[in-house]
């Protein structure tokens, strides 16, 4: 079952051997996660499912990663001393597969033991304290909101029947063009796309995010949408409660948390 949701962005500036003194502008977006990561213990998840926008991705196919274990490092970051592991739930990833594949859901499988920053991150914020924990690490393809919130909604019919305490979690920045000191440099969607996913991640009606001009959610310059219009697939017609703990952009890229507490 779905014990618990949350999104946290996946900047390495989180990380103190990367961020250094840098970290202290972020220091809004630590507690958050630091709140996330106390909640997520509380909720005792079996296994995380994180949706991360930095895999291999399918112009019409999403897709999950079946190794048998994964590393993840900050090395590309000039961290050579961080390295997170984690073991694969091999078995809820083949029934979710079969599952999706016997409905006509697009849904294919890659195999690498090594994960991208974007679960490494998340998994450096929130599973330290976790035992016992198994990685369910999905792919966004290259479709529309919509698509992504099917998708999601189609994921939720097999992890909410589970056994297993499940939490998911969104891995997502938000625009990379809010500013002139934004590494995307400035645009006018940029701000509008940021203000529309805090609107709308705490909506009931998702409909106004998931209808979203192209043009806002292409030019903003963010890797958070489709992660995002996942998650909120998952939580579909479940009564949660649903917050956004911070947001800040001191580097001229949005940095959003949020979490959903389930009854």
């Amino acid at each position: 079952m779905i014990v618990f949701a949350a999104i946290v962005p996946h900047s390495p500036l989180l990380m103190p051997t990367v961020g250094k003194e840098h970290r202290d502008k972020l220091a809004k977006t630590v507690a958050a996660c630091q709140e996330i990561e106390q909640a997520l213990y509380l909720a005792k998840p079996e296994t995380l499912c994180i949706i991360a926008p930095h895999g291999p991705r399918y112009p019409d196919a999403f897709s999950a990663n079946m190794a048998g274990s994964y590393t993840g490092t900050l090395k590309s970051f000039g961290d050579f001393s961080t390295t997170v592991t984690a073991k694969s739930d091999f078995m809820l990833i083949d029934r979710t597969h079969r599952k999706l594949r016997e409905e006509g859901i697009p849904f294919t499988l890659t195999s690498s033991e090594e994960l991208d920053y974007g679960y490494t991150i998340p998994i450096l914020l929130l599973a330290s304290h976790l035992q016992n924990w198994k990685l369910f690490p999905v792919s966004p393809s290259m479709m529309d909101g919509k698509a992504h919130y099917e998708f999601g909604r189609q994921i939720k019919r097999v992890l909410h029947a589970e056994t297993r305490r499940v939490a998911v979690i969104a891995s997502a920045d938000l625009s990379h063009k809010l500013s002139a000191e934004s590494p995307g440099g400035a645009s006018t969607e940029g701000p509008k796309f940021d203000q529309a996913i805090q609107e709308g991640v705490v909506s009931k009606d998702p409909t106004a995010l998931l209808t979203m001009p192209t043009d806002i959610t292409e030019n903003a310059g963010q890797c958070g949408y489709r992660p995002i219009s996942t998650l909120l697939g998952t939580l579909d017609n479940m009564n949660v409660t649903a917050k956004v703990l911070s947001y800040e952009a001191p580097f001229g890229v949005g940095y959003l948390v949020a979490r959903y507490d389930i009854a």
